[in-house]
């Protein structure tokens, strides 16, 4: 299943994620030598709808052709075949960012999809011979469906992540869940971080990420020392929040940015049994107060239509969100990140996260 190569394999640089797989036969770990030997580890395309990584690997190749790396590096570009229908993942593969071996993730992470020991073995295999290398710290490049910033992610309160995320971003959020994410694979052998470069259509998404690579190559070490406290702001996402297969949900389109999501007018009848604000994915990273509205609810739906997980696997839902005149409300403050207008990735991965504020 894994292709593991030596060298940039020709035509790889102008190539698009579509047509990926007219180059690649399908997950490829390239390594390429440079003058400090410990390497660092970059993945892209773990969701074959999320280019940027590639567009930004693309870019740092271009820019450092014959020219000596400061640092080796091994590349993995994970889901071509997904990347070819510009799908999350397809129907019958798991999500490749769903099944890495972490310490603490169990027999099982989080996936929907069982028959998958092929790709969990190959992820296994990754991290195993990355380790060999001693890897010098890991960067996982990633898109969002709705609108955030540019963000990093890490999975352990450590002043050497925190110095590596802060290269990206001095927006920091931290978690543990959902598990088998390449990030938390990572946290177990070296600093690592998944960066979040925004949406997929967003050109300097790539730019920035293609500038953080090179930054991290030319790095010596990571500092173990604390990051001043004017240049990071930490958060801590505490939950997730998911539709259930059996609720039915869509978005009104006819909901302005200017629209108070209070003073929503509330709907007899609803074709579905939620429907939110087109606008939802504008409230990621704002701070919400208690009792805003998320969105209407069918006259016929008398218990929460939204399910939340905490981070470490609890329902919490009845904390977080209630009802009121026909209107799903925050039951608490919360920040979210990651509301998406997508349904197909509302399906198979989640709605959004939850955060707070973190005293680090």
């Amino acid at each position: 299943m894994l292709t593991e190569l030596n060298h940039i394999p020709e035509g790889f640089e102008n190539c698009s994620p579509e047509n990926l797989h007219t180059i690649l036969p399908g997950p490829t770990l390239i390594h390429l030598e440079g003058r400090r030997k410990n390497p660092l580890f970059v993945s892209v395309l773990l969701h074959g709808n999320e280019p940027t990584g590639l567009f930004a690997l693309q870019l740092f190749l271009k820019k450092n052709r014959d020219k000596p790396l400061p640092r080796s590096i091994s590349i993995f570009i994970g889901n071509v075949s997904a990347a070819h229908e510009a799908a999350r993942h397809l129907d019958k593969q798991p999500d490749y960012n769903r099944i890495w071996p972490c310490e603490d993730c169990g027999p099982e992470s989080e996936t929907k999809n069982q028959d998958d020991k092929s790709e969990r073995a190959m992820m296994k295999y990754i991290v195993d011979t990355m380790r060999e290398k001693d890897v010098f710290a890991s960067v996982d490049v990633h898109n969002n469906t709705g609108l955030n910033p540019h963000y990093g992610c890490i999975n352990r309160l450590d002043h050497r992540f925190f110095h590596l995320a802060t290269l990206f971003s001095r927006t920091v959020v931290y978690f543990i869940r959902p598990k088998g994410v390449q990030s938390m694979a990572f946290a177990d052998i070296c600093p690592s971080v998944t960066v979040e470069c925004g949406k997929p259509d967003q050109a300097y998404g790539a730019t920035h990420a293609a500038e953080f690579i090179n930054t991290c190559l030319h790095l010596s070490e990571l500092p173990s020392h604390p990051v001043a406290a004017h240049d990071m702001d930490l958060y801590h996402t505490v939950a997730t929040i998911t539709v259930p297969e059996h609720i039915s949900f869509s978005f009104d389109n006819d909901t302005s940015n200017d629209k108070d999501l209070n003073k929503m007018d509330a709907v007899e009848t609803l074709s579905t049994d939620i429907c939110f604000p087109a606008t939802l994915d504008h409230l990621n990273f704002t701070e919400l107060s208690r009792g805003t509205s998320l969105g209407n609810l069918n006259i016929n739906q008398t218990e929460i239509p939204l399910r939340v997980t905490d981070e470490h696997g609890n329902d919490a839902t009845n904390r977080y969100l209630t009802l009121e005149a026909g209107q799903l409300r925050t039951a608490r403050e919360f920040m979210p990140s990651m509301f998406t207008l997508d349904k197909n990735v509302i399906r198979q991965d989640c709605l959004g996260y939850l955060m707070e504020r973190m005293d680090w």
